[in-house]
């Protein structure tokens, strides 16, 4: 459901998660990775102004738009509710993505990570005002939404603002039937409103590319890897009904070259592949596992500087793999941050959870694994 006919292919670079190297972005590798990405036939770029704590907008610059021409790529960027508290913040902030990005204009400015209390105030601080007009003045091409909540929120935002251009939504097989993302049913929503549809977390923060042996199981003669992993899982969102764009977070050249080797011409899925799907479903879900992605909304703000994702994933691969060197990798973890017993309960990580999860719960959890 291509709607946008600057857009090339239906593969975009996720720029939340880039190559490091010493705690900064590698420019040299990055540089490498946006040639090819060009080279293959697409141009969609995506970023937002934290992510990696505004280390993505000045690599874009460095990397990308210092370097090429503007009609070679399209550039997407979001009004993030973290950045500004009132109506006459907005356009300040706008002004420093620009010029962190190096851009006159955005293709996509989306209104970011949208839920029920977020777009109210968004509401209250004319957020979606200030960015149709921005659009009327040629400071943005297409206004969009990232989303995070529930198909009837989404609905009620579509009503609201009938001239959004674009949802970006979570979509994976994993999360498909989900009661909590919801991925079916937005996608659903978005199909009554005549949304294009950009997919966001296509293989669950890299969680359906190196599975547990249960999962990967499920996958035999079907998938022999990472790889054949995430080739799968890309293909299943590019499948899906309204989709015109899927976004890939990648760290590496390897990444980079496998994923535009799937994403040059998808292959539908076969009856074979949908079935082993289900089964990856049904064992994800025997073993409950932490359905983090590792975004990292909920680190910027915690009190007790608790890294909540790496310490959610030494819980899942302790539990997955049964793989006791883990209590070596949380002592690692909690080096760089509070424990998950200084947890003081205060549920910021809760409020910016995409995933709607009880961080705190979890959190004791964890702490009765490891901290002992």
């Amino acid at each position: 459901m291509n709607c946008f006919e600057e857009v090339k292919g239906c593969f975009g670079f996720g720029c939340m998660r880039l190559p490091m190297k010493d705690g900064e972005v590698d420019a040299d590798q990055m540089i490498r990775m946006t040639d090819a990405f060009i080279a293959a036939g697409f141009n969609y770029f995506d970023t937002a102004h934290g992510y990696l704590r505004g280390k993505s907008e000045t690599a874009l610059k460095k990397c990308l738009t210092s370097r090429r021409s503007r009609e070679e790529y399209l550039l997407t960027n979001k009004l993030s509710g973290p950045f500004f508290k009132s109506e006459d913040e907005i356009l300040p902030l706008f002004r420093t993505q620009l010029e962190a990005c190096g851009v006159d204009y955005f293709d996509f400015f989306l209104m970011h990570a949208q839920t029920a209390p977020l777009f109210e105030k968004y509401k209250a601080c004319r957020a979606y005002e200030t960015a149709f007009r921005l659009r009327d003045e040629g400071k943005v091409r297409h206004v969009g939404i990232s989303f995070h909540d529930t198909a009837d929120v989404l609905d009620r935002i579509l009503s609201e603002y009938p001239d959004i251009e674009a949802v970006q939504i979570q979509l994976n097989y994993l999360d498909y039937y989900d009661p909590v993302v919801q991925s079916r049913a937005l996608l659903d929503v978005c199909e009554a409103h005549s949304k294009p549809v950009i997919v966001m977390e296509p293989v669950k923060g890299g969680s359906l590319i190196k599975l547990p042996p249960e999962a990967q199981a499920a996958l035999e003669g079907v998938s022999d890897g990472a790889s054949g992993n995430a080739s799968l899982a890309l293909r299943f969102a590019a499948a899906q009904k309204g989709v015109f764009m899927v976004l890939s977070g990648m760290s590496a050249e390897e990444q980079m070259r496998e994923n535009v080797a799937t994403m040059k011409d998808p292959a539908p899925l076969s009856e074979t592949e949908r079935t082993a799907i289900v089964r990856v479903r049904e064992s994800f879900s025997a073993q409950n596992l932490i359905p983090c992605t590792a975004c990292g909304y909920c680190t910027d703000g915690c009190p007790a500087g608790i890294r909540i994702p790496d310490l959610f994933a030494c819980m899942n691969a302790k539990k997955a793999f049964g793989n006791w060197n883990q209590n070596f990798y949380y002592s690692i973890a909690v080096s760089h941050g509070g424990r998950a017993g200084d947890c003081l309960g205060c549920g910021q990580c809760e409020d910016a959870c995409p995933q709607h999860l009880p961080v705190r719960d979890l959190l004791g959890k964890v702490s009765e694994e490891f901290d002992r």
